[in-house]
C-alpha cells in the first residue's frame, strides 16, 4: 500500500484503486525555418508513400502487382534524398563531429569554419560537374517506363548545384559575420535539447 505523504505521485483525492492520471506536455512544433523552396521534398515525399502504397495494395490485395511502382519507387527515393540535401545545407543540418572544437580557441575554430566552408562548396561543386558529365553520357531508358534514366541524373545534377550555391551564401556569411554554429555554439543552441 502506498503512503499519500510519501509518494509525490499520489492524488490525496484520488481513488487509491485507479491509476494515477500521467499529464505529458506537448510540445509546439515549429515551422518558421521551413522555406517555399523545402516544399519540393514534401512533394515528392507524398508521391512516393502513394507510389509506394499502391505497390503494396496491388501486390498484397489485389495479387496482380504494377511493375513500374518499384523502379519508379527508387527513383523518387533518390528524389526525396538529394533534396533533403538540399534542405540540410541550406539549414546547415548536415552532422558533423563537434566534439574537438570544445577545446579549440575562438581562432582556431574561425580558420576550421573557412576551411570548411572551402572544402563544402568544392565538394558540391565537383560533384555537380561530375554529376552533369554523367547525365550527359547516359542513354538508357528507365526499365518499366519510357522516359530516359538521364532525368533522374539531372535532377541529382541542379540538386548539387543548389547544394553548391546554399554553402557558398553559408561560407560568406560566415566570413561576413564572423560566427557560425561551430564557431560560437553557444549562440545557435537554442531549441537544441541538451543530453545531459
Amino acid at each position: 500500500m502506498t503512503d499519500h505523504k510519501t509518494d509525490p505521485m499520489a492524488d490525496p483525492g484520488a481513488d487509491p484503486a485507479e491509476p494515477p492520471e500521467i499529464h505529458f506536455e506537448e510540445q509546439e512544433i515549429d515551422l518558421s525555418d521551413l522555406r517555399w523552396d523545402d516544399s519540393l521534398v514534401f512533394v515528392i515525399f507524398w508521391v512516393l508513400a502513394f507510389v509506394v502504397f499502391l505497390q503494396f495494395f496491388t501486390r498484397y490485395v489485389l495479387n496482380d502487382s504494377l511493375g513500374w511502382t518499384e523502379e519508379i519507387a527508387r527513383f523518387l527515393l533518390i528524389g526525396v534524398t538529394f533534396t533533403g540535401a538540399v534542405m540540410a545545407v541550406r539549414k546547415q543540418s548536415h552532422i558533423a563531429v563537434e566534439f574537438l572544437y570544445r577545446w579549440t580557441p575562438r581562432t582556431g575554430r574561425i580558420v576550421a569554419q573557412a576551411i570548411i566552408d572551402l572544402i563544402t562548396v568544392g565538394f558540391f561543386g565537383l560533384l555537380t560537374w561530375l554529376t552533369v558529365q554523367l547525365a550527359g553520357r547516359t542513354r538508357q531508358m528507365m526499365v518499366s517506363i519510357d522516359v530516359p534514366k538521364s532525368y533522374v541524373y539531372w535532377f541529382v545534377a541542379v540538386c548539387f548545384a543548389v547544394m553548391t550555391l546554399y554553402a557558398l551564401i553559408n561560407a560568406v556569411r560566415h566570413l561576413r559575420t564572423g560566427s557560425s554554429k561551430l564557431i560560437d555554439p553557444h549562440l545557435h543552441a537554442e531549441g537544441v535539447p541538451r543530453m545531459d
